[in-house]
Formats: C-alpha cells, sequence, structure tokens
C-alpha cells in the first residue's frame, strides 16, 4: 500500500444508548475520556501507519453527526475527510454499502466505540488480502471470534461461539487491500437477505468473502479498551491516565488544593480548595470549588462547588452543587442541594 491512499472508514451512525444521558445531546464518539474525545484517541491510533498524512476519512454518521462533522473540520483541517449520512439503523455493512462511492483501493474499518493500542506500521510491507485485528480472551462466547486454521489463515468469522476452543476476539479493526472486493461481497450479502434482526453486519459479509478464498490473518493486540458504557469508559480513564495522559507533572497545583495523579487537569481548568484525583479528567474551563472528586470524568465548562464526587461522569456546562454520591449528569445539567 506504500504511497496510496488509505481509506479509513468509521461507522459512527450509533445512537449510544448504553451511554446516556451523555449521548442526549452529543454522539458517544464526542463523549471525554482523559481529556479528549473518544474519536480523537481512535484517530491517535493511526499515527503508526506508514503514510499517516496520505489518508483520506470516511465518517458515516447519523444522530447529531453535524457535531462530528464539525469537530473534524476543526480539529482536523488538513484530513481530507467526507461524511456519509446512514438515516436508517439498517447495519455496518449497509453503512459501507452507502460510502460506495469512495471506497477503492486499500482501506481500513475502525469501530470508533472501542480502543486498541497497535503498531500500524506493518501494512507497509503487507502481503495477506485481509487483516483482522484480535485480542485472546478467557471466555470468548461473549465476542465474535476468528477461527483460524494450521497455517493461520483465517477460515470464518463466528458471533457469540458456544464452545471456548476459539477465542481470538475480534476487536472491531480490519485492513482490506481492495475495498471493492468487500463491497462486492456486501452487494451479495443484502441479495441473500444475510441480517439480524433487520441489521447487516460485517462479519457475514467477511465470510462471503472466507468462501470466496480471502486470504485474511489475524494481527494480536495487547490493549483493548471499551468506551461504550459510562462503567466501560471510566476504566478506560483510568488506564489512559495511568499509561499516557496524566499531565499532573505539569500542572501546577492550586493553592488549597491537593492533586493525586494520575490525572488529566486542562490548562483553563479552574480548581480551588479541593482534592482531585486519582484517576480524574477535567476538561477546559471546567470550575471546581471545595470539593472532592475521585475516578470521574468532567467535560468543558462543568461548575462543580461543595461535591464530593466518586465514579461519575459530568456532561458539558453541568452545575452540581451540595452533592456526594455518584452521578452520571448529561449537559447543562443542573443539581443542587
Amino acid at each position: 500500500m506504500k504511497g496510496t491512499t488509505l481509506k479509513v472508514v468509521i461507522p459512527m451512525a450509533g445512537l449510544g444508548t448504553r451511554l446516556r444521558p451523555q449521548t442526549w445531546s452529543k454522539p458517544k464518539q464526542l463523549v471525554s475520556v482523559a481529556g479528549k474525545a473518544v474519536l480523537d484517541h481512535v484517530l491517535d491510533s493511526l499515527h503508526s501507519l506508514p503514510n499517516p498524512e496520505n489518508i483520506e476519512l470516511i465518517n458515516i454518521v447519523g444522530y447529531l453527526g453535524d457535531q462530528i462533522e464539525h469537530h473534524i473540520h476543526q480539529f482536523y483541517p488538513h484530513v481530507v475527510a467526507h461524511t456519509v449520512v446512514q438515516e436508517d439503523p439498517l447495519g455496518q455493512s449497509h453503512a459501507l454499502q452507502l460510502a460506495g462511492e469512495y471506497l477503492a483501493g486499500p482501506m481500513l474499518m475502525v469501530f470508533a466505540d472501542t480502543l486498541i493500542e497497535t503498531d500500524l506500521s506493518f501494512l507497509a510491507a503487507e502481503t495477506a488480502q485481509a487483516v483482522a485485528w484480535v485480542k485472546p480472551v478467557p471466555d470468548p462466547r461473549r465476542f465474535g471470534v476468528a477461527e483460524v486454521n494450521q497455517d493461520g489463515w483465517v477460515t470464518r468469522l463466528i458471533e457469540k461461539p458456544q464452545d471456548m476452543q476459539n477465542n481470538l476476539a475480534v476487536v472491531g479493526f480490519y485492513y482490506f487491500a481492495e475495498a471493492g472486493d468487500l463491497l462486492s461481497a456486501i452487494e451479495e450479502q443484502m441479495r441473500l437477505g444475510l441480517a439480524l434482526k433487520g441489521e447487516y453486519f460485517l462479519a457475514d459479509a467477511i465470510n462471503i468473502m472466507l468462501e470466496r478464498g480471502l486470504q485474511m490473518r489475524t494481527h494480536q493486540v495487547d490493549i483493548w479498551l471499551d468506551a461504550g458504557t459510562p462503567e466501560a469508559l471510566l476504566e478506560t480513564n483510568r488506564y489512559l491516565l495511568e499509561h499516557a495522559d496524566d499531565n499532573s507533572a505539569q500542572t501546577v497545583e492550586p493553592p488549597g488544593s491537593v492533586i493525586i495523579p494520575p490525572v488529566f487537569i486542562h490548562p483553563t481548568a479552574q480548581v480551588s480548595d479541593s482534592i482531585i484525583g486519582p484517576y480524574v479528567s477535567l476538561g477546559a474551563g471546567c470550575q471546581v470549588s471545595r470539593s472532592i472528586i475521585r475516578d470521574s470524568i468532567l467535560e468543558d465548562e462543568a461548575e462543580i462547588n461543595q461535591v464530593i464526587l466518586e465514579g461519575s461522569l459530568v456532561g458539558r456546562r453541568a452545575r452540581l452543587h451540595r452533592r456526594a454520591s455518584a452521578i452520571n449528569a448529561g449537559d447543562n445539567t443542573e443539581v443542587s442541594f
């Protein structure tokens, strides 16, 4: 793929119901974790590509998709990006079919509600027709898995297997040397009506390609993080702060306050007479006074006064006063006691 434009497809049309109330007012990909939107962490994972400057983003959006388009234009102005709207929730394959006009040559398919750590530089010399990123898991029965033969080639993808033998869970990250072959398989999938509860899943299209002789191998990742539920988001926040995004060393401890690393505190956040940390992310413009906050994410411009918080998500411009508990408060919420 050297010298060739790589298409990076990111399906983001889901409603994000598991993250409500955060997602009543923004797509789940723009929910904050460790100081950045989930989408920013996804795009950071592309920096190790052989030619990261030679990519085109195809963002497939739905509910509140204009916010994603604005975010890309604001923070990635030099990246060629296309927006495709998926109005009906008909699944991953349907989303790719809608983006077909932009797909030719090599492509990555990246699901934006999971984060992985992986080195993508090997794609410069990749000879397989496709690669599926996987992670071995103790109990594969909750996941989709890749079945691999003795030569290392994927023979099929299995959704929620009944046995424990195939434990290579697919993590929602795929490379295809030729996007046109995938689109052809999706067309066949649609013709055959291979859907589950009205949704056309990518695994069925890939299985059609495998039956046609596709040479797909697996590539293992060590780190696979979820950002799809409040509990998982907080766990991911803890991991990222421990391993990459702690900026406590660059943060001047405010008078009358104590900062317990790891934390991310935006330079414009204001803290007074408070204990912050561990595992706290404060977004831009946050105001925290006379409070104790642990293991929580506060998004931009949240205002916290006389509050004890632990295991909490606080949305943009939310205002909390005199509360001691765990809370999941969406954007523009006001809670006072």
